[in-house]
């Protein structure tokens, strides 16, 4: 894998900091390009716990990577508090019908479900902004009747 120079996406379900640690070594390094994805591997995972913090702690570790999340919870705010919290990149499983048989299914997303979580991510990217402090454009008229002094 390594020789091939392609991108990995590598989940640290189960997996200690010198576990995650050794494995980039061995994908190339820091220089290497490697997507870590958080994930508890439990199937469907208790709310408590996915430990979405990790989020934030493999940023800190490892600031060259694109951090991830790769969800098995039920339903899909968890999924979005995620992106949220820095996820750059989501893997929710999928199915056809949630009720069938198999370890999985419980926690995977229907194509309804799938649709509806990728256009919640859309608007939360838009909803974002750039991040620069002062009135919107929208702003305009409320600021002109709402405000004493101009």
């Amino acid at each position: 894998i390594r020789e091939t120079e392609r991108p990995v996406i590598m989940s640290i379900g189960m997996s200690t900091l010198e576990q995650i640690r050794t494995a980039v070594k061995t994908l190339g390094g820091n220089n290497a390009p490697i997507t870590l994805m958080v994930c508890t591997s439990a199937y469907p995972c208790p709310i408590d716990k996915l430990n979405l913090n990790r989020i934030l702690s493999l940023k800190k570790y490892f600031p060259m990577f694109r951090i991830g999340y790769s969800g098995h919870e039920v339903g899909l705010w968890t999924t979005l508090c995620a992106v949220a919290m820095g996820a750059q990149v989501v893997e929710r499983h999928f199915t056809l019908d949630r009720s069938m048989k198999g370890s999985d299914h419980a926690a995977s997303l229907e194509p309804k479900g799938m649709a509806l979580l990728v256009r919640e991510i859309r608007a939360f990217e838009e909803a974002q902004g750039v991040g620069n402090l002062g009135p919107v454009d929208i702003e305009r008229p409320a600021m002109d009747s709402l405000r004493r002094y101009k």
